[in-house]
């Protein structure tokens, strides 16, 4: 609703504001060549998205759909069945929310020397300076939201092998993170220093935790029941806390994820945030109200929530969703 003695919105937030903040899943723009494995057999139909924030990608030309800062960043990979993402580890958090498909989490240099599997619903977090990569072994398309640590959460350590492979592709990755493709015409630029071949100190330096350690990094959807509560839990809602102190997944992450389950017809006031807020509708649909207006959001899209902004969340026919909240 309008003020009647302004043009203003009385919240300060207009329905075509808050329209920039939500990123349709059928609006996402992908990237297919935003790595150096992206002609590796196997990786090359692999597609990329970054949703809020310049991610890790290594294409300077990846879209980026929300460039506010939120201290973390949201973003997503979607690859069809056996697809393969190569080798590598990040100095973030790296956390996945898978929405579709069966998934392979492996680790080492090669990938062979642990293994977990995950399914729709499921929450991973990767650590830190550990070589990871994760195939779709389902047979369907695979969809994955992620949520990596920091407003730049840096270059990733691609495995030595992936460096062989991209070279053989004619793709080339500088030292400072821009990759370079000479198939498409595109030179390197003089006086420009590459990135090196990941050597064998930095791949000794990494290690891999036993596969018992590991599977404390994933929770599966009936385990979330054990969890601590949320700020949404109560009549009608369930939220269990997967990153926070004393969850699961309690290391320092820079962020909190939680799953909110609504039954249908379950709604609630939320305070205004003091913190950013990032909603990904992984099952159903919420609308969520202000003095201003509302909006839908459906299955697979991602909204960010203004800071200072009251609202209230609804669902006629109930809904499964993931929130990021910065600290």
């Amino acid at each position: 609703m309008i003020n009647s003695h302004s043009d203003a919105p009385a919240s300060g937030w207009s329905v075509e504001a808050m329209r920039a903040r939500l990123v349709r899943h059928g609006d996402l723009v992908p990237c297919r060549n935003a790595f150096i494995d992206t002609r590796s057999p196997g990786s090359e139909a692999k597609e990329n998205f970054t949703i809020i924030g310049p991610g890790v990608s290594e294409n300077p030309e990846q879209h980026v759909h929300i460039d506010e800062a939120h201290g973390f960043n949201i973003g997503a990979a979607r690859q069809p069945p056996h697809c393969v993402n190569s080798q590598h580890s990040h100095t973030t958090a790296e956390v996945f929310v898978v929405h579709s498909g069966t998934w392979s989490f492996n680790f080492g240099e090669t990938g062979d020397e642990a293994r977990l599997v995950a399914g729709p619903g499921t929450v991973a977090s990767i650590p830190t300076n550990m070589f990871r990569g994760f195939t779709n072994i389902g047979d369907d398309v695979g969809f994955l939201w992620v949520a990596l640590g920091g407003d730049d959460p840096g270059h990733v350590l691609w495995a030595p092998h992936v460096f062989d492979m991209a070279r053989d592709y004619g793709l080339v990755l500088l030292a400072d993170g821009r990759l370079i493709d000479t198939v498409k015409g595109e030179v390197v630029p003089a006086g420009a220093a590459l990135m090196p071949r990941t050597s064998p100190e930095q791949v000794a330096a990494l290690a891999t935790p036993p596969a018992a350690d590991l599977a404390r990094c994933l929770i599966a959807p009936d385990e979330f029941a054990g969890q601590p509560t949320g700020p949404l839990d109560g009549p009608g809602i369930s939220e269990h806390l997967a990153i926070a102190p004393h969850a699961q997944l309690g290391w320092p992450h820079g962020f909190t994820l939680s799953r909110a389950v609504f039954a249908s017809g379950a709604g609630v006031a939320v305070e205004p945030a003091s913190a950013p807020e990032v909603i990904f509708v992984h099952r159903g649909g919420l609308t969520i109200t202000w003095a201003d207006g509302f909006l839908e959001l459906a299955e697979g899209d991602t909204f960010t929530v203004p800071q200072g902004l009251a609202r209230c969340y609804d669902s006629n026919a109930g809904a499964t969703l993931f929130i990021v909240r910065g600290l």
